[in-house]
């Protein structure tokens, strides 16, 4: 039987906030009274097999010594960020989320600046760094500019279309939230609003300082700028455990559900130099020039990628450390996993041929071919109704109109895939077994293409590896679930990512069908764990 949690000992008496789950495995009493939920961007299985092994006295190696590792963890569509977050904290994909990356296209929105949502629909959709409201140096406020936002008709009236409000189906938070529980998250940019879910309300305690500044300063250029602004967010994990707000404020107390993701992996991962342009005033060590990335197919890192991976492990000590001096260590549940892996691996399959436009416009036909014309279009489309071409290890197509099927261009495309590095089309069947109709939901594309492994459609000389497709070293993600009241134990069976949402709210003695997407999904709780759904006290 599942026993109550109260939220401190002075509440015990008189108000009861969440139920928490007894462990059943034989280690004692202990409950589950916290959740915190890490997200090291770029972090793979074998990543987290090989830190552990060289390194058996660090942070994710404790973790690992009293929690299970999923070593065949997936995410369960598209791997770029906000899919990637959006299954660990809705227990969904694309399919009920309605969201493929944070610069997508929608049939049924306007311009930032049609304020009348006057004329045909249809505008790309961004929620990226390029929304957030600047000061005259181009630094971020890391708050959201509505100006900047799309616009949307809502019963009969043309309003701003926040990214909370471009979900659709409900998170964690809010779960947790309804039962009076106090929720936190920390990310990368005032964007990640989106995890207050469709009520905007989800998030009690939210921290977004921005990684990228639009047209001015980027942190992402170094590693060691991008560690920096990980551990803004680091100390905002600190200050949440010691009771606080994010910004070391009087607060409610500890959170039930928060949590915060690392950029310094992913940063390390793509590099081709580190701090190339010299931009980072921190960064004039031995780094400075010296390539990120792994040096072999083995996940050997190279010093770049080390210092992000050996940062990482360095704040996760921190934050259990913080736990076990507060006294919480062993009725918090640990979880480290990430949105999204990176591809390639391996240094010597990366390709980067140009932009998937752009190569698409050098083939023979292409300015004849009613599939190539069609592609041309939406590539160069920047707003209005005129479609989308997205890429970047791989193709998001949505169609301008009708002036060619996804039928021609997957045929076009196919015929062609030796000269566009394709490995698979998606159109027509094939997409729709996976994702919505693009013909009856305004979100999906009409055509996706996955490039052979190793290619990045880029011409860029900053990155050398990227995320967002459906390859292995894309979809494939560390995952710990850890506490000290499990016996450490690797899981090879098959998971995906977004079966972290229902096992948090199960830890919690709350109803994982509470989640929408759970209840369309069937997404299970994950296996190997004392947390059943049927446990949950009514």
């Amino acid at each position: 039987m599942i026993s109550r949690i109260f939220l401190s000992i002075s509440l015990a008496l008189t108000m009861i906030l969440l139920p928490g789950l007894a462990q059943a495995d034989g280690h004692g009493d202990q409950h589950v009274e916290h959740v915190l939920l890490i997200s090291v961007d770029g972090l793979h299985a074998l990543d987290v097999a090989n830190y552990v092994q060289s390194h058996p006295n660090s942070a994710l190696a404790e973790l690992s010594k009293h929690g299970v590792t999923y070593s065949n963890a997936r995410t369960p569509a598209n791997s770029d960020s906000f899919p990637g977050l959006l299954a660990l904290v809705t227990g969904g994909s694309p399919v009920t989320t309605g969201l493929f990356y944070d610069f997508s296209y929608d049939r049924k929105i306007f311009d930032a600046t049609n304020t009348t949502c006057s004329g045909t629909p249809g505008n790309v959709m961004i929620f990226d760094e390029s929304i957030d409201r600047y000061n005259a140096q181009q630094v971020s406020l890391n708050v959201i500019d509505p100006t900047k936002l799309p616009r949307v008709l809502v019963n009969g009236k043309c309003v701003a279309l926040f990214p909370h409000s471009a979900l659709r189906t409900n998170t964690i938070f809010e779960v947790v939230k309804a039962a009076h529980g106090h929720t936190a998250w920390a990310d990368k940019h005032p964007a990640y609003d989106l995890v207050n879910g469709p009520s905007g309300k989800g998030v009690d305690d939210l921290y977004t300082p921005e990684v990228t500044n639009f047209n001015g300063f980027d942190n992402t250029v170094s590693v060691v700028c991008t560690v920096q602004n990980d551990y803004l967010k680091v100390q905002a994990i600190i200050n949440e455990i010691h009771g606080k707000n994010h910004d070391g404020t009087p607060g409610p107390g500890v959170p039930e559900v928060f949590g915060m993701n690392f950029q310094a992996v992913s940063v390390g991962q793509k590099l081709a130099h580190d701090n190339s342009d010299g931009s980072c005033v921190s960064d004039t060590g031995a780094l400075v020039g010296q390539p990120g990335g792994y040096t072999d197919g083995a996940g050997t890192p190279t010093a770049v990628l080390q210092y992000g991976l050996d940062k990482t492990d360095q704040a996760l000590g921190m934050m259990i450390q913080a736990l076990k001096d507060q006294g919480i260590y062993d009725s918090t549940l640990f979880i480290v996993t990430a949105k999204h892996g990176q591809s390639p691996i391996n240094p010597v399959k990366t390709n980067k041929p140009g932009h998937f436009a752009d190569l698409v416009a050098t083939l023979p036909d292409a300015g004849t071919d009613p599939a190539g014309i069609a592609i041309a279009g939406a590539g160069g489309c920047s707003t209005g109704p005129c479609g989308l071409v997205q890429d970047d290890d791989i193709a998001l197509i949505w169609l301008q109109g009708q002036n060619a099927t996804a039928a021609q261009v997957g045929a076009y495309l196919n015929k062609n895939a030796n000269a566009l590095f394709i490995d698979e089309v998606m159109a027509g069947n094939e997409l729709k077994l996976k994702f919505n109709s693009p013909a009856t939901d305004s979100r999906v594309p009409d055509v996706i293409v996955q490039p052979i492994y190793g290619t990045i459609y880029t011409g860029s000389t900053k990155k050398n590896a990227e995320h967002g497709g459906f390859s292995f070293g894309d979809t494939n993600v560390g995952l710990i679930v850890s506490n000290p009241g499990l016996s450490p134990s690797v899981l090879k069976t098959p998971v995906a990512s977004s079966q972290v949402a229902p096992t948090i709210l199960s830890a919690l003695g709350l109803d994982p069908a509470t989640l929408k997407s759970v209840q369309v999904e069937k997404t299970e709780v994950l296996p190997g764990l004392p947390f059943k759904a049927s446990d949950r006290e009514h």
